[in-house]
This record gives structure tokens, C-alpha cells and sequence, in this order.
């Protein structure tokens, strides 16, 4: 067979596998009318408006109204659901979170402590890590997720000696449950060549053996970063069966929308096509990461429209400025309430130092780029908010909707200065409940711990701000974040910070509406409206009658374009 019958027959075989697959994974379809009625339906439009009924013509919204007004459109080819009292809304949006990696349990060992796993002590985590060992072929990455140093019975991370135990034949490695940290094994440390003679990067930290520089393997922020490479390295099929795990998850808690908060762009790429081929039906939005991106901003190399598709849109370019309150690399203008290695003036550090952000932020803002900019110390904030407001001052923005992502030790006075300067804050509210007993006791005592996450003060202020869930770092459940804002309650028991609290309707608009605001999609989805998406939750009961009990409401249904995606059995 000549090359060019080779070819002809390679490519026709290709085309042929993509037009199975794609007729295998094809979107579920709308039916040409449905309308619900009998419900509770929260429009979140301007006025907040209840209302009975919906009316959905093929892929959007036609109408709302009463029972009877809607039910007044009814033919003999339309759909009829029955709410039966239930409560419909518009699709959550997830506003900050790094979809498809509530999927890694498909290719990475569950390290999780209660109340999101089961691992207590090192000898617990060590044998998850064996466990997946008996799974892996030799040679390649044995990894797992979501260890909490303040969870396990020992009060610190794993050693590199000890994840050596593992396997001899692997190299392995384990990422904190904030995403800011790993914890590498002599082999995977080698692989990234990481040595006594590695000096810190800017921005990073790796961490030394007492007396020596020997690396003890644990490796914070920017130093984490050739390891995590590794970590995502996945195959194609892996990275589908993350893909649809993920899809699995975000659907069944009733998000239409979700967010890949700073890829680079081979995942883009890989997101794209996968949106392409139908393997998503959620909406996709992705964060370009600033360093992973830099080269083609540059050089006038980057062009969204080479990634979107009809359903995934690139949007803001994503900057992290310092790291994690729970792992002491949050950047504070005041010391951790615990002494970090013993020095009481240990304040954390910038991810990225403060001249080099104002650098960032400033090409960014003059390219007329979108920015987001993780920031959860206060200090951090401030160069943040510094930052931007040199950049405004060079090239004004009427509209920027710059975000500042996270937000989590925000203090008045900064809280304040974002309605000066049109900041908007995505706050991680549920560190309330997963964190907030540690913050209070360990991290950043008291005072400082009732204050964050302060929704309160931004409501007062008049910012438009979301609540997010960071996920993987915690489970998709919006109804969390949003039962976390109205009652700030921790694991143990206690109200972090009572002043804080928000009413429950304001909650639900920050993981709807105001989250589609966030990202310039208010006119297409958010709130149900003549018009927009037809992307629905059904809920099975109402968030307004008994509003303690929202987190533990079930998701009926969840429908994108109008097509149920989800349905509970």
C-alpha cells in the first residue's frame, strides 16, 4: 500500500471513529414546548419576582406567569410538567472552581478527612496511596488529593521518607486539600529535578530536612508547580473519565454553568474539544492562567475564538497573588494567629511580588483583557487592589468588572475601596463551615476569622459579589455556599461571625444572576427571563420556606438549552 492509500485510509477511518462518537455523546435535544407549572418559581430578575409557571420554547425562555396564563399556551405537542409545589430556578453558575477536577478520584486516591473523606492519621493516607499503587503500571505517577496537615492525628503533612514507603517503582506525590501545596517522594521529586542545590523559586518554597538542604518534599505554591504538571499528565481516556465524573457531579447539584478557573492551554484545548464532541452539556467557562498564557497575550498569539465553542467561552485571564490562609502561605498584614515554625512575626508571602503584579495586571487592563486575581490574605489584597487602580488610572475601563477572586480576609476599609474602584468579590463562603473552627483556633484567631468571607459589608457597600466553592477543594454543592452566607455556621457547631450573615435571597442571586453578571453573560442566563437560556434546577422544596434546611435540598431535575441533563430517580 502506497503512503498516500495509507493516508487516505487513516484519515477516512478518523473521520469515521469522530462521526460515531460524536453521534454516541450527542446532546439530549429540547422538546419544541414544555411548560411547568404549579411551582414555586424564583425568577431572580430585577424584583426577585415568584411566580407559578414557566413556559420554555425549544432552547429558551418564552414565558412566565400564573398557571393559568401559562397553561393558556398549551397545544397538543407540548411537554406539561407538573412542579407539584417544588421549586424552580435558574441553573447555579459556578463562579469560581477548576471543572473537571471534582473528577481526580477516577485517576488519584481520596485523601480527604472528615467531614469530606476518611482519612485521620498518615498510616490511613500512606495506604490509600498503596492501594492505588496495585492499579498503577510501573514507572508511571501514583498521586492523590486533598490531605489536611490540621486533620490527620499527626498535625503535619507527610514526609518525602514516607511516601517513598509507598513504592519503590513510582514516583509519587500528594496535593494539599487547598491546591497550594504537594508533597513529593524521592523519585517524583527527581523526575522534576528538584535536588539540595534547587534554590526557592520566586513565589515558591521548598521545603528543607532540619539542618540541611536536603528537600523534605514538601513543595509550596510556585515550587509545586513542575510536580502538579506531572500529576495532570493524563491520559486521553482519563481525562474523559475526569470529564464525565465531574459532568455526573456538577449536574446532580443543579449547576449549569461551571468554571475552569486558570488553564493552560493544552487543557483548554482538550475542554474545547470535548465541548465540541458533546462529552460536556454543561455551559464551560475557562480562566486563561496568566503564566500559562503569557507568551501568546504577548506576542498577539491568543484568540479566544480558537478554543470556544457554542457552549464554552474563555473569559477572564487568571492571576494567583499569594496562596492559602489553611496552609500559611496566605499573604497577611498581620502574623498567623499560630506561630508558623515557631516565628511569631510569619506573615506568609506574595505568589507574585508586588512590582511584578502591577507589571501583570497593567498589560492585562491595556489589552483589554478581563482580569481575575486570586487574593485571600489582606495584604495580598491591597496590592491587588493597588494594582488595579494603577492600571485605571493609566487606561480607564468603564465597565471592567475586574474580579478578585476569593477575597477571603477582605477588610472594610478594602471592601469599601472595590465599590470605589469597581472590584467585584467571588467570596469562598464555605470556609465558614469546612474551615472556620481552624481559622478561629489556629490560623487567624478570632477577630479576623468573623470577619471572613464578609458578604455583610459588601451588601452594605453596594457590590454585586458571588459565592463559590473552589471545587475540588470542596465538594459542587451551591446550595452550601449559599446556606453558608445565611447562617455561617462551622463543623463544630459555632457562628463565625453573626454581623455577616445575608438574607437568603441575596445568597441565591450571588451563585445565579450576579454570578452570570461577574462574567458579562447577564443578558443570556442568571435568572428566568422571556429570552434567555433555558438552563433549570428543580429543587424539592423550597429554599424560602425553611431556609436552615436549603443545603440539604435534593436536585429533581437540571436542564441546559431546555434539555434535562439530570434527573433524580
Amino acid at each position: 500500500m502506497s503512503w498516500k492509500t495509507w493516508l487516505a485510509v487513516t484519515v477516512a477511518f478518523a473521520a469515521g471513529a469522530f462521526t460515531l462518537f460524536s453521534i454516541a455523546t450527542r446532546l439530549p435535544a429540547a422538546p419544541e414546548h414544555q411548560v411547568f407549572v404549579n411551582g414555586e418559581v424564583l425568577t431572580m430578575d430585577a424584583d426577585n419576582r415568584v411566580v407559578q409557571a414557566l413556559s420554555v420554547r425549544s432552547e429558551r425562555i418564552e414565558a412566565l406567569g400564573s398557571n393559568e396564563e401559562i397553561m393558556a399556551l398549551v397545544t397538543d405537542r407540548t411537554e406539561i410538567i407538573d412542579l407539584g409545589g417544588r421549586t424552580l430556578l435558574p441553573g447555579f453558575i459556578d463562579a469560581h472552581g477548576h471543572f473537571p477536577a471534582s473528577g481526580l478520584d477516577t485517576v488519584a486516591a481520596d485523601l480527604n478527612s472528615p467531614p469530606l473523606g476518611t482519612i485521620t492519621d498518615i498510616d490511613g493516607l500512606l495506604a490509600a496511596l498503596q492501594q492505588r499503587a496495585t492499579v498503577v503500571p510501573a514507572g508511571e505517577w501514583i498521586t492523590g488529593f486533598g490531605y489536611d496537615d490540621t486533620l490527620l492525628a499527626e498535625g503535619r503533612h507527610p514526609t518525602r521518607q514516607e511516601l517513598d514507603t509507598v513504592s519503590g517503582v513510582h514516583p509519587v506525590a500528594v496535593l494539599h486539600i487547598s491546591g497550594h501545596m504537594v508533597v513529593a517522594n524521592s523519585a517524583a521529586l527527581a523526575a522534576v529535578g528538584i535536588d539540595a542545590d534547587s534554590e526557592n523559586p520566586e513565589g515558591g518554597v521548598i521545603a528543607r530536612r532540619p539542618g540541611s538542604r536536603e528537600p523534605n518534599g514538601l513543595l509550596e505554591e510556585t515550587a509545586r508547580l513542575p510536580v502538579v504538571a506531572k500529576m495532570l499528565d493524563l491520559g486521553a481516556l482519563d481525562f474523559l473519565g475526569m470529564i464525565r465524573d465531574a459532568v455526573r457531579e456538577y449536574a446532580q447539584h443543579g449547576v449549569t454553568t461551571a468554571q475552569a478557573g486558570g488553564v493552560a492551554p493544552d487543557m483548554a484545548r482538550g475542554l474545547s474539544l470535548a465541548s465540541r464532541l458533546g462529552v460536556i452539556p454543561l455551559r464551560l467557562l475557562l480562566f486563561p492562567m496568566e503564566e500559562d498564557f503569557r507568551e501568546l497575550i504577548a506576542t498577539g498569539s491568543y484568540s479566544p475564538d480558537d478554543f470556544e465553542r457554542e457552549r464554552l467561552q474563555m473569559g477572564a485571564v487568571k492571576i494567583i497573588a499569594d496562596g492559602s490562609i489553611q496552609g500559611f502561605t496566605g499573604y497577611l498584614t498581620r502574623p498567623y494567629h499560630t506561630p508558623y515554625h515557631g516565628d511569631a512575626d510569619y506573615r506568609g508571602y506574595p505568589a507574585v511580588l508586588r512590582e511584578r503584579l502591577f507589571e501583570q495586571v497593567l498589560a492585562l487592563h491595556r489589552g483589554g483583557y478581563q482580569i481575575a486575581v486570586h487574593g485571600n490574605g489582606d495584604a495580598s489584597i491591597d496590592d491587588i487592589l493597588d494594582a488595579f487602580a494603577a492600571a485605571q488610572a493609566a487606561h480607564p475601563v468603564a465597565d471592567p468588572r475586574f474580579l478578585l477572586i476569593h477575597s477571603q480576609m477582605a477588610r472594610r476599609d478594602q471592601i469599601e475601596r472595590m465599590g470605589e474602584l469597581g472590584v467585584t468579590p467571588s467570596f469562598f463562603a464555605a470556609h465558614t463551615w469546612y474551615w472556620g473552627d481552624r481559622h478561629r483556633d489556629i490560623f487567624i484567631g478570632p477577630e479576623r476569622a468573623a470577619e471572613i468571607s464578609p458578604a455583610a459589608w459588601a451588601q452594605e457597600a453596594g457590590l454585586r459579589f458571588t459565592s463559590h466553592m473552589d471545587t475540588p477543594v470542596t465538594p459542587m454543592r451551591p446550595l452550601q455556599a449559599v446556606w453558608s452566607m445565611v447562617y455561617r455556621e462551622t463543623v463544630g457547631g459555632d457562628v463565625l461571625g453573626p454581623e455577616q450573615r445575608i438574607d437568603v435571597m441575596t445568597a441565591l442571586r450571588a451563585v445565579t444572576i450576579d454570578a452570570a453578571w461577574q462574567i458579562f453573560q447577564e443578558d443570556n442566563r442568571g435568572s428566568l427571563e422571556p429570552g434567555k437560556y433555558a438552563d433549570l434546577v428543580l429543587l424539592n422544596g423550597s429554599p424560602l420556606r425553611d431556609s436552615y434546611a436549603l443545603r440539604e435540598l435534593q436536585v429533581d431535575g437540571t436542564w441546559v438549552n431546555g434539555a434535562r441533563i439530570y434527573k433524580r430517580r
